[in-house]
């Protein structure tokens, strides 16, 4: 007689990071502004990145999106070093940003802003182009239909979408710039001080905005925010930087309490 052997189930194997920084340094003549920041980045999850002001975090970003490059240390992105590609190459490999300046096309209306950053998404050839062929004709149509809908999920309404983007609100430019990133169709999105500027009414919608964004286009999100509330409501890791080092990582709840954080930035009691 045959006898029935159990088999037991595989252990469910960790999830790994879609992101990693080993190391990370950049140096400006004598002046460190990233000294030997090591972290890793979940997918899905909303990643939040404080400190100081001068603390180094916009060159963090800059060195994830190849703005810059490392003087040392080594960026992976899905299991690929990406330290030394150039910022085209980063973003068609799936990563987009926004900046603490708002850099939009002022003089261009809210549909051309997203139009714009679709650019690289064109497959037909320039004689299909010229001679408007159909399937240049469609792939227009598609681009442009998927440009209005990126302006709706961010709440610029069709009335609203040929206006010059120097004509919006503060807060409406922001989510203009994010419904630009998007367009790049992104994994991971880096967003540079989003809130700033902001009164806390906005600062409340945006944190909702962020948390819809992540979940309807299936984000990995990194922030970088001065406003503690925010950050710690809404991330759920947050690294914290002093003087181009990392002085805390992990539990919004931990890195709350930890005595070098209460001490560089969030102030004592």
């Amino acid at each position: 007689m045959i006898q029935s052997q159990s088999i037991q189930a595989s252990p469910p194997q960790p999830e790994l990071p879609i992101l990693v920084a080993q190391g990370l340094t950049r140096r400006f003549g004598g002046l460190v502004a990233v000294s030997g920041v090591s972290f890793s980045v979940k997918p899905g999850e909303i990643f939040g990145l404080i400190g100081p002001n001068g603390a180094g975090k916009t060159t963090l970003f800059n060195l994830m999106t190849g703005l810059i490059r490392p003087s040392s240390g080594t960026l992976w992105y899905r299991g690929s070093e990406i330290s030394c590609l150039p910022p085209y190459q980063i973003a068609a490999r799936g990563i987009a940003r926004t900046f603490q300046n708002i850099r939009l096309f002022g003089n261009l209306s809210a549909l051309e802003n997203v139009l714009i950053a679709q650019h690289r998404q064109i497959q037909s050839g320039i004689v299909s182009g010229v001679l408007n062929l159909p399937k240049n004709r469609q792939e227009e149509d598609s681009i442009r239909q998927r440009a209005l809908n990126l302006l709706e999920r961010v709440g610029i309404q069709r009335d609203r979408i040929h206006e010059k983007a120097n004509n919006f609100a503060y807060g409406e430019q922001r989510r203009l710039e994010i419904a630009r990133a998007l367009a790049l169709q992104p994994q991971i999105l880096l967003l540079d001080e989003p809130a700033a500027g902001m009164n806390p009414n906005e600062k409340q919608q945006l944190s909702q905005f962020i948390r819809q964004v992540r979940a309807e286009f299936d984000l990995t999100i990194l922030l970088i925010e001065h406003h503690v509330p925010l950050v710690m409501g809404l991330c759920d890791t947050i690294a914290v930087l002093d003087f181009g080092e990392l002085i805390a990582l992990g539990d919004p709840a931990v890195v709350r309490q930890d005595p070098a954080v209460i001490e560089a930035y969030l102030g004592g009691e």
